[in-house]
């Protein structure tokens, strides 16, 4: 395996890092709060690690393939953490604390162990955003330009031409890269935009904007959006929906191709499923046992769609305690948690597509039961799906849930309750953000868990963002063989 390559990109990935501290220590020398030299120390530190790093390796000229993508996957979503938890160290939380609080953020999870917010210098409050905005664009680049090439998870459907690993992989990537973030900083803008005509502040309207197209959820308030108008959760609503959808397909769009986005089977599958639990769970809080009380029938539509379009792309921002709408409405938002968005996008999740194709695996096999000799074959977005791009959708299906299950396990040996420990495992291996219940739950937070809890959780949400394969290869003895 060529490490070279990896070790420079890991060099440079950290240095970047690095920089994005600067504006945190820039908004708090303007608000004249010491807090400025935690910032200025902890960036000048991670660019030092960031380019001796790259420094030392120096350039590389060989080819790279999918063994170095692996391990260059793994190894940056395992290391950006790391360094970006040094702000939140230098700031007076503890050690697991601070990783648990980056990890939630580079991975969108949004689940935070951080209370009085309001109060809190706005340099932090700037750190927790920008961490979860570069994660969201680092999610959306993996999910286009790596995780295709690499056949993770089914993922292969969405390949580009410009994925094959025969020659270079970072220049590819770089490529890929700059025409997404275009197109995230673009909806971000407008985002903000929207925010700010709507009665948030410049700042609000920026770090909001940052965690909405992230599908992150961090808050600069400790009420989330709950603080804010109406007008504010119309507009969340939206762009959480956009961060949802196949970034590719807005590049497309971009260039005057509109039929990935509107012809295509995975965006008319995520939004009737939005739709569909929308209505349920609208028909329950008006209809049902009274557990949700609304102003009027306008008011219980735009919260009860807050709600699932928030639990469902894995945002996590909260305008009200959707724990306290009843036993129905929790076990609604419980099966929200898994499925997520679509893939290509800043959601979290199974992903739709991925149930599409189980799903269609299942009809398949039960007809080939019935008529031994008939072919059928599964078929997505009007072509056949090969037998690999199948087995490799239920291999991550099992994986998932198996994680899922593995990890609930494990919460609950360390004290939780069961609904605290079956709603963290799952809202940290689908990356939504908070759990269920009082103590996780949209009014509560990670703080009160057990250290070896938040180090199991921020191990979950890795692997979640991670799409779990890619970790499994990586730590088999075969992969270092060779």
């Amino acid at each position: 395996m060529q490490l070279r390559p990896v070790l420079l990109a890991t060099g440079i990935m950290t240095a970047l890092v690095g920089v994005a501290m600067i504006p945190s220590a820039l908004i708090d020398i303007a608000d004249g709060h010491e807090a400025w030299g935690v910032f200025a120390i902890s960036a000048f530190g991670t660019i030092f690690i960031g380019v001796c790093l790259a420094l030392l390796v120096g350039q590389d000229d060989g080819k790279t393939g999918p063994r170095e993508a692996f391990f260059l996957t793994v190894l940056i979503w395992v290391m950006l953490p790391a360094v970006a938890a040094i702000p939140f160290v230098f700031a007076g939380q503890t050690l697991t604390d601070s990783v648990f609080e980056s990890v939630s953020g580079l991975t969108t999870t949004g689940a935070t162990i951080l209370t009085g917010l309001d109060a809190m210098p706005r340099g932090l409050l700037l750190w927790r955003a920008i961490l979860q905005w570069i994660g969201g664009i680092g999610i959306i680049v993996t999910a286009i330009a790596i995780l295709p090439s690499l056949r993770v998870g089914g993922m292969q459907l969405f390949q580009i031409e410009s994925s094959d690993m025969s020659g270079k992989f970072l220049p590819r990537v770089t490529e890929i890269a700059a025409q997404t973030g275009i197109v995230y900083l673009v909806l971000s803008v407008a985002c903000a935009v929207l925010y700010s005509i709507n009665g948030m502040n410049t700042f609000d309207s920026v770090t909001h904007a940052m965690t909405t197209m992230s599908a992150g959820g961090y808050s600069t308030h400790d009420a989330s959006l709950g603080f804010f108008g109406n007008g504010v959760a119309s507009v969340a609503i939206l762009f959480m929906i956009l961060a949802g959808l196949p970034f590719a397909s807005f590049v497309m769009l971009a260039r005057g191709n509109p039929r990935p986005l509107f012809k295509s089977s995975q965006p008319r599958v995520y939004l009737t499923i939005m739709v569909a639990a929308i209505a349920l769970l609208l028909v329950h809080n008006i209809y049902g046992n009274g557990a949700a009380v609304f102003e009027n029938d306008g008011d219980a539509l735009r919260t009860t769609a807050f709600s699932v379009v928030s639990v469902m792309t894995g945002t996590g921002y909260a305008n009200a305690n959707y724990a306290a709408w009843g036993p129905g409405a929790t076990s609604i938002f419980l099966v929200l948690m898994f499925l997520g968005g679509c893939a290509g996008s800043a959601a979290c999740g199974l992903k739709v597509f991925r149930l599409e194709i189980a799903a269609r695996a299942i009809l398949a096999h039960a007809r080939r039961m019935t008529s031994p000799n008939r072919l059928v074959p599964v078929r997505y977005n009007g072509r056949s799906v090969d037998e690999n791009t199948i087995q490799s959708v239920l291999v991550f299906v099992f994986l998932y849930l198996a994680t899922f299950v593995t990890t609930a396990a494990l919460l609950g040996l360390t004290g939780l309750d069961p609904v605290t420990a079956i709603s963290g495992a799952a809202t940290s291996v689908s990356n939504v953000g908070p759990g269920l219940g009082s103590v996780i739950g949209p009014a509560g937070t990670f703080q009160s868990l057990p250290d070896m809890a938040k180090w199991i959780c921020a191990a979950a949400m890795l692997l979640g963002r991670l799409e779990f394969v890619a970790v499994f290869v990586v730590l088999t003895p075969r992969f270092w063989r060779g």
